[in-house]
């Protein structure tokens, strides 16, 4: 992002906005600046890209491949939610201010079992996610059953809200498709 440095007030503020009115309880208030330190990674570089996909195994692997890829890149930041590592109470105010002041925010789908189902929903709902999402979303048409290594239906691994949502981002440019692991890096490739 480049930006100046973020206080706890800055968090703070945005955050209450979040919450629709209400206010942060002391636990979440203590999470907030606990992770400023944390997060100054996510400020200080160029481009910090926000990776939201399935910690199942051995989709987390993937996870941490496209993670790889991009932090290889000069002056990027890449980086999982359980990566910020400060005990937050409330999840949802956590992947709303990661996404906030992310540049960019990179799904990796498999299935719709589980994941970032939630995350998903967002991407659509709000514009300003909608705007910085890059999606690479596993086919399973060429694979053998053999090297299907999840327990997802190939006949139907994604519910019709994110057929939908990859629809949309597809119209923008912002949809890549793997099937194994090389290619899932060369999707990390197309994210700017």
């Amino acid at each position: 992002m480049g930006e100046e440095a973020v206080t706890v007030e800055d968090l703070a503020e945005r955050a209450e906005a979040h919450l629709h009115e209400a206010s942060l309880t002391p636990e979440e208030y203590e999470a907030l600046k606990q992770s400023v330190a944390e997060l100054s990674p996510i400020f200080s570089a160029d481009r910090a890209y926000f990776v939201l996909g399935s910690y199942g195994q051995p989709e987390i692997r993937r996870l941490q491949l496209v993670k790889d890829r991009l932090n290889r890149r000069p002056d990027a930041y890449a980086f999982l939610m359980v990566d910020i590592r400060s005990e937050w109470v409330n999840t949802y105010l956590k992947f709303r201010l990661l996404a906030d002041y992310t540049d960019y925010i990179v799904g990796v789908a498999e299935h719709a079992q589980g994941g970032f189902l939630v995350e998903q929903g967002y991407f659509t709902a709000l514009e300003e996610y909608f705007a910085k999402t890059h999606v690479c979303q596993r086919e399973y048409d060429a694979l053998d059953p053999d090297d299907i290594d999840t327990g997802v239906d190939v006949e139907n691994p994604y519910s019709g809200m994110q057929t939908a949502i990859f629809e949309m981002l597809e119209e923008h440019g912002r949809l890549y498709r793997w099937t194994t692991e090389e290619d899932v890096v060369e999707c990390v490739g197309h994210i700017p």
